[in-house]
């Protein structure tokens, strides 16, 4: 796992984004708040940026992993418009209550809480996975061989990752966590590590 210094001992990175997602989370169940279900599968926070599901091949009837699904609109999008099985997963219970609660009962799509690295291990291997913004929270130490592992040979693994640029220090060829903040609209921001 990443860990970082703090003035009071060794913080895991990991926890650290666990709480923060868990925190926003609530904040977003609070609000009531679910994102639409997009038209297009988008790998970025502004519309139309980059390709779509193309990138992942054809998926219709296809196992599809959604690493980080948060609300599970992109999981809903690929199995109602795209005829994919997709296992959207989800570590922060709150997160994961936001997708089971908004998205109840659509076929083709399963939402389940656990942590990434681990539910890979008893997995049957998917044809494709995918991240949107997601998996940069999580050690790729720990990640990157679970996903090796946990796809069938040739699938695609598309990523889509924020560049860490909070204190504008350009990009790293270290594999260490770097301070993020989460933006919410009217609440404080939440510290992560990417």
């Amino acid at each position: 796992m990443l860990h970082t210094a703090h003035p009071g001992g060794t913080v895991l990175a990991e926890d650290t984004n666990t709480r923060a997602w868990q925190i926003y989370g609530q904040r977003q169940l609070a609000r009531n708040y679910n994102p639409p279900v997009p038209d297009r599968l988008g790998w970025t926070p502004w519309d139309g940026v980059g390709p779509g599901v193309e990138a992942l091949g054809d998926v219709t009837g296809r196992r599809v992993l959604d690493i980080g699904s948060g609300a599970g609109h992109h999981a809903v999008h690929l199995a109602k418009a795209h005829g994919a099985r997709v296992t959207g997963i989800e570590l922060s219970p709150t997160q994961h209550r936001r997708a089971v609660s908004a998205h109840p009962d659509v076929d083709g799509v399963e939402f389940v809480e656990a942590d990434v690295t681990e539910y890979l291990v008893g997995a049957e291997p998917f044809d494709a996975a995918y991240a949107i913004g997601t998996l940069a929270f999580i050690d790729p130490r720990r990640s990157l061989p679970a996903l090796r592992d946990g796809l069938c040979p040739g699938a695609p693994l598309i990523l889509s990752l924020l560049h860490t640029d909070l204190h504008g220090r350009g990009p790293s060829t270290e594999v260490a966590p770097r301070e993020q903040m989460i933006l919410l609209r009217d609440d404080p921001p939440l510290p992560t590590q990417m």
